[in-house]
């Protein structure tokens, strides 16, 4: 097969697509004529030739995927004016300790939030496969720790933990909550219950602890792409803010 059909294929396969595609699939898709490295020289052909179109070529944790750039979002959303309510910060600032501390038991995240975190909460995360159980702490009861699923990088469109931006000050902790709150609004509970699910300690629920004052994270992390405000291609983002 020649280079020209080959990439006619790939370009075929990724758009229509309603998941992002590993690089096995790609094998597979091909029958095994291509190998591994032809196959992610294709890629980077392609990416270059979209260059400069409102779509591009990413690869995010569970494979390659096209979607709208983040400059394009703005027009995109005129199709959907009116957005329903966004995640509640006590939800974003949970979901920004497991990204940061992972693996977290739920007594961990107290202790940085500085209030009690509602198992509703956990379970909306868990529900909209964004966090998972990967293991349990040797102590008293032997709690759940938690972690980021790929289904959570790929919402964000990030190939990797590493590539959350560092949260060194209050002023980037801000900014990367409001990085979460593009991700796609698809909780099983409404918007109602989500508001009320934290409401079960002393402290504001919208406030970190004095713990949370300082980083989540100290080093390792890349600079953050802005893959968060794009849209893939092939799929129906169910956004909600």
């Amino acid at each position: 097969m020649n280079t020209s059909l080959a990439k006619r294929v790939l370009e075929t396969a990724l758009i229509c697509a309603q998941q992002p595609m590993p690089l096995r699939d790609m094998v597979v898709l091909f029958d095994g004529a291509l190998g591994a490295d032809t196959l992610k020289g294709l890629l980077d052909e392609l990416q270059q030739e979209w260059t400069q179109r409102g779509v591009e070529l990413v690869c995010v944790a569970s494979g390659w995927r096209f979607q709208s750039r983040p400059e394009m979002r703005q027009y995109l959303d005129r199709l959907h004016p009116e957005k329903p309510p966004r995640y509640t910060r006590a939800t974003l600032e949970t979901l920004a300790i497991i990204a940061y501390r992972q693996p977290v038991t739920r007594g961990d995240m107290e202790d940085i939030r500085g209030v009690t975190v509602n198992s509703l909460i956990i379970k909306q995360l868990e529900d909209r496969g964004w966090i998972e159980v990967v293991g349990h702490r040797e102590a008293p009861g032997r709690p759940g720790l938690y972690a980021t699923t790929r289904q959570f990088l790929d919402d964000l469109g990030l190939a990797s933990i590493d590539q959350l931006p560092l949260m060194e000050t209050p002023q980037s902790q801000d900014t990367v909550l409001d990085m979460l709150s593009e991700l796609p609004a698809e909780l099983h509970k409404d918007a109602a219950t989500e508001e009320t699910a934290d409401v079960t300690g002393d402290a504001p629920s919208d406030r970190m602890g004095p713990q949370a004052q300082a980083p989540l994270v100290e080093g390792g992390a890349m600079e953050a792409t802005d893959a968060a405000g794009s849209t893939s291609t092939g799929t129906t983002e169910e956004q909600q803010g």
